[in-house]
């Protein structure tokens, strides 16, 4: 069973619980506020998807492999959940939903799209996975060794949300690098899924993102035939965390109309 983070309901209603998948190398975590935020009249259960955070390591990283996961979390829950996945979540919550279409209410993809990707974000791995952690006791002085072999702060700040810098034996990460870049090609890519999820579905994209283009449209509403489109601007594949409120507020006027 997938590691998760339960937060409860302020005010009780008849909202069903709101599922949160993270992206590749995050974790449930990573998105503590906005959970919190809409956890205002529903119970809000963010995962750890499998190799990462607390959740079970296992040899593979595949889109089937991941939505029988998130099946595994919704039927231990009793019902039917709303279901919010990004970027590698993202495909995960879709692939659940054409499959298992009974255990999701309505679906928000942040970022992503049905389709296989060109990127390759195995160099990511090999950068955690080389870093020198002998001797590292505070995140700044992992940032700073971590800067030699990743430029992008807003990066290096995302992936040593993932390093536990009190683990017994020294610091080690809440990743399982190894199986994370061999399975890259299935991360990257779409396992080719047929049917339709004939519920409610939003495709939430960041306005600078290049992840879902015009050109997806017409694969996206073969699968999901009531979808709806919506931007955030200024923000790119990072949106929740680039504009937090405006990303919450879009998926609780989804949720709630």
């Amino acid at each position: 069973m997938l590691a998760t983070i339960h937060h409860p309901a302020a005010t009780a209603s008849s909202a069903p619980p709101l599922l949160i998948a993270h992206g590749l190398y995050g974790s449930a975590r990573n998105w503590g506020v906005i959970a919190r935020r809409l956890a205002d009249v529903r119970d809000v259960i963010a995962v750890d998807m499998r190799n990462h955070g607390d959740s079970p390591r296992a040899p593979l990283q595949g889109y089937p492999e991941m939505a029988g996961d998130l099946a595994e979390v919704i039927e231990g829950l009793g019902k039917p959940v709303d279901l919010l996945g990004h970027s590698m979540g993202g495909k995960a919550a879709m692939q659940l939903a054409l499959t298992r279409g009974d255990l999701v209410r309505r679906l928000i993809v942040a970022d992503i799209a049905p389709v296989a990707y060109q990127h390759d974000q195995s160099h990511h791995a090999q950068a955690m996975r080389a870093l020198n952690l002998t001797g590292v006791t505070t995140r700044g002085e992992a940032d700073r060794r971590l800067a030699e072999t990743v430029s992008d702060a807003g990066l290096r700040a995302f992936f040593l949300q993932s390093l536990d810098l009190k683990a017994e034996g020294g610091p080690r990460w809440r990743l399982n690098l190894d199986v994370l870049e061999a399975e890259m090609p299935k991360i990257v890519g779409w396992p080719g899924t047929t049917g339709q999820f004939d519920g409610p579905a939003l495709f939430l994209t960041g306005a600078e993102s290049p992840y879902v283009k015009p050109e997806h449209r017409e694969t996206i509403r073969a699968l999901f035939p009531i979808a709806r489109f919506a931007k955030i601007p200024g923000t790119g594949h990072w949106l929740h965390a680039e504009k937090p409120r405006a990303f919450e507020e879009t998926v609780r006027v989804f949720l709630t109309s």
